[in-house]
Parts: structure tokens; C-alpha cells; sequence
């Protein structure tokens, strides 16, 4: 269930630039999974980075720096 919630919390985040400039301004994991919880999503630092592992590069930078996706190159180094 708390994997569940780490999903969707991420989600949200995609979908709504408040709360991605809200929770991008959190150093402190601690912090973050607190802020996270007393919006309904229960789940545990672990738990997140394994939420966070899950993530393509892709979907990992639309959450981290929304607008900017992972650099591409034309000729492949």
C-alpha cells in the first residue's frame, strides 16, 4: 500500500507545478516524506526510493525539473 502511495504521490506532482516548486525546494528526505504524508500520502523514505528507482530518466526529470527532459545527443558519444 505505501509503494501505492509513493506512486501516486508522484503522480500528483507531475500533474500540479505548486506542489513540484513546493516539494523541489526540499533538501532533507525526511522533510519531503513528512510534507508528503500530511497531504495523504503515507510512505516511508525506503519506500520512496524504491518508487524512485522505478522511475524512467523521463518521468524521474518531469518530477525533479519539470519543462526539462534528460539531454539527448544527436551523435551518441
Amino acid at each position: 500500500m505505501a509503494l501505492e502511495n509513493a506512486a501516486r504521490f508522484f503522480k500528483a506532482v507531475k500533474e500540479d507545478k505548486a506542489l513540484q516548486a513546493k516539494f523541489k525546494a526540499i533538501t532533507n528526505i525526511d522533510t519531503f516524506v513528512k510534507m508528503a504524508d500530511e497531504r495523504g500520502y503515507s510512505f516511508t523514505p525506503e519506500e520512496l526510493q524504491i518508487e524512485i528507482e522505478q522511475l524512467s530518466e523521463e518521468e524521474l526529470a518531469s518530477v525533479v525539473n519539470p519543462g526539462v527532459g534528460p539531454r539527448r545527443h544527436l551523435l551518441p558519444r
